[in-house]
């Protein structure tokens, strides 16, 4: 099973995420989301397999969205997603995507739903 993280090596979930998917033996596929962003459409097909809006996969906390929060209100998800695209840093961190669904590795462990999942589910 193909298995993807959106890593930030200066973030101690993320390593922390990574470190759990190497001790199963998992070899991701580590995509450094600061180094090589996901576009506008990836963000909205991750959100997707979440269950969550794009809203929802930003970290309200960094500057980058205080500065932008009163121009984002009023954006539909895929304008709210232009915007994440544009602006990374601002992604929840680490994001795991299997063939199974997608996780946000907080906490690390939360992952695991969707590397033991059934291939019948």
């Amino acid at each position: 099973m193909p298995v993807k993280i959106y890593h930030n090596p200066h973030c101690s979930k993320s390593r922390q995420t990574l470190a759990l998917l190497n001790e199963r033996g998992i070899n991701p596929d580590i995509i450094e989301y600061l180094q090589t962003p996901p576009d506008a459409d990836t963000l909205v097909n991750i959100c997707a397999q979440l269950g969550i809006g794009v809203h929802e996969l930003m970290r309200t906390g960094e500057d980058e969205y205080k500065a932008a929060q009163a121009d984002l209100e009023g954006l539909d998800d895929a304008g709210l997603a232009r915007w994440l695209a544009a602006n990374p840093r601002v992604i929840q961190r680490p994001i795991v995507v299997t063939d199974k669904g997608a996780r946000i590795g907080r906490p690390p462990e939360g992952v695991l739903e969707i590397l033991t999942a059934r291939a019948d589910d």
